[in-house]
């Protein structure tokens, strides 16, 4: 029997009681589908099901074949060695007692038939570029894109039947991404990926997007799932017109009925008054008429009602989904004013500064590189979460940093009460305000930022360093399009064109860097920072 996952009349909730699913079918077959939807609509939610780290409320999950999961936010434990993470270290330290001539029968018995484990752990890092960690290294030593790897190493060494994969490019470099790639394309039993990398995508047999707590299918790559949806959007778009019409013609004609009843009711009435008819003549055509007025009457206001009704099912149709409205605050910086200053710096973990590098205002500088290079390294320490080895960094101007792991949040607070600690002097009305831009609205700012999804998690963050005072005039954003949905990416786009003040992005990204005006790129290489032509990373100067 080929592998499958399949749930059936699926229901699960949040923790808080609002339901994800209600009664949810699905079948996931052989091949690579992409599992899409904004975020918040239950992705990740989905996978953790699929993989049973969930239970669901109601219905089943039924799985043909062993399952692996990538989950979203990769932690693998520092002291751990290569082969330990990668899940070989026994049979390896089996395998070596044997070849030391150790014939006890347990290390027969843990080696079993996988007497070329340490070959095949070897091979599958090198084919995701790991191959210079080996497998006695630890965890330690390597950085969170490589620990992504080196988790999907530990999956594909064990074969399983399924695999599911909750944005596994986030914290990738380029180079990583290729090897990420290129695994997925090759994979030929169940995939189901849940990606906002249009890249990434590209590879899937099959669109699954997730919405209102439904699966929508569409047979193809990202590619062919965005020209369907523009076809059934422009479709549900033209009903949504033609039922408007329909309603104002229906309002227009009740209104109508009105007017001529309301004539006709005078007409009676001047007829009693005057007693032109017998009295028994005029009371039955009263009834008559009344009886009459209210068949019309029920008649339109029945068609309006179906009119309306027709239009909130075309409405549903269209979608309009939210997206995050950053407002950054006036921080407008002069030309030519010089905003961050960094000297002869040495950072913690050996990368380097050499001479002086400055930033002058507006600039706005792409920091590429390998992972493990040393971006965030130095992002932290220009932000004055690490102090330099030597050397010194000078911020002219006030700035904010948005790490990559967002952990400018305390889990234990609110949403508004995490805005509310960079902004202490700002009114409860003012944060909510702010907070409703950012899809928080109502209940949702009260929520514990340790329920928040990936995506939300992001705009929570964002909220509360633009919030915060004083308003920064150097922005360093640390991989930012990391679990954000497409819309929400082009919002941040949008919003970082309309900044005036300084920018520093670290990203692998390169179609949002190419997408906000990058004026200058910085890239990190073996322990040194240098500026590179544009041309080096493939756009025109």
């Amino acid at each position: 029997m080929s592998s499958s996952v399949t749930v059936t009349s699926l229901s699960y909730s949040w923790p808080d009681g609002t339901p994800v699913f209600d009664g949810l079918d699905a079948a996931f077959g052989p091949g690579r589908t992409g599992l899409v939807g904004v975020n918040g609509s239950g992705k990740s939610t989905l996978l953790k099901l699929l993989a049973g780290e969930l239970t669901p409320v109601g219905g089943t999950v039924r799985t043909v074949g062993e399952v692996g999961h990538l989950p979203q936010n990769v932690t693998l434990d520092t002291t751990l060695r290569v082969d330990e993470a990668l899940g070989v270290a026994a049979r390896r330290a089996a395998l070596h007692a044997i070849e030391a001539g150790d014939t006890a029968e347990e290390h027969f018995e843990t080696v079993g038939d996988d007497w070329d484990v340490e070959e095949r752990a070897l091979a599958t890092l090198g084919e995701l570029g790991l191959g210079h960690l080996g497998l006695d290294r630890t965890v330690g030593e390597v950085s969170g894109g490589e620990s992504v790897l080196l988790r999907l190493a530990a999956l594909l060494l064990r074969r399983p039947d399924v695999l599911l994969l909750d944005e596994p490019t986030n914290n990738l470099d380029l180079y990583a991404r290729r090897r990420l790639y290129g695994a997925v394309r090759d994979w030929s039993g169940v995939m189901v990926v849940v990606s906002h990398d249009r890249e990434l995508l590209e590879l899937v047999d099959q669109i699954a997007d997730l919405r209102s707590g439904r699966i929508v299918w569409y047979g193809g790559n990202h590619t062919a799932y965005q020209e369907a949806l523009a076809v059934e959007q422009e479709a549900a778009e033209r009903m949504m017109r033609v039922a408007e019409s329909d309603v104002r013609k229906q309002k227009r004609e009740l209104a109508d009925a009105r007017v001529k009843l309301a004539r006709r009711k005078r007409y009676g009435q001047k007829m009693w008054d005057t007693k032109r008819e017998p009295k028994i003549v005029m009371g039955a055509r009263k009834r008559a008429a009344q009886e009459s007025a209210g068949k019309h009457r029920i008649l339109h206001e029945e068609r309006l009602a179906e009119a309306k009704e027709r239009l909130d099912e075309a409405a549903e149709a269209v979608r309009d989904d939210d997206e995050i409205r950053v407002e950054l605050p006036y921080t407008a910086v002069p030309p030519g004013r010089t905003v961050l200053t960094l000297r002869d710096l040495e950072l913690a973990y050996g990368s380097r500064v050499r001479g002086e590098v400055q930033l002058r205002g507006p600039e706005r500088v792409a920091l590429i590189g390998r992972n493990g290079a040393g971006k965030t390294t130095l992002l932290r320490t220009v932000a004055g979460e690490l102090d330099p080895v030597a050397g010194e960094t000078t911020a002219h101007v006030p700035l904010r940093f948005l790490p990559q792991r967002l952990d400018v949040l305390d889990g234990e607070l609110t949403v508004a009460q995490n805005v509310a600690r960079f902004a202490p002097e700002a009114t409860n009305n003012r944060i909510r305000a702010r907070l409703a831009r950012f899809l928080f609205r109502g209940g949702r700012a009260d929520q514990p930022a340790s329920t928040l999804s990936g995506g939300e998690r992001f705009r929570a963050a964002l909220a509360a360093l633009m919030l915060a005072e004083p308003a920064p005039q150097l922005l360093m954003l640390d991989e930012p399009t990391n679990n954000l949905d497409m819309a929400s990416v082009r919002q941040l786009t949008t919003a970082l064109e309309s900044y005036e003040g300084a920018l520093i992005v670290a990203s692998h990204d390169l179609r949002f860097l190419g997408s906000v005006g990058i004026t200058r790129w910085l890239l990190m290489e073996e322990g040194e920072l240098r500026e590179i032509t544009p041309e080096a990373v493939g756009f025109p100067a």
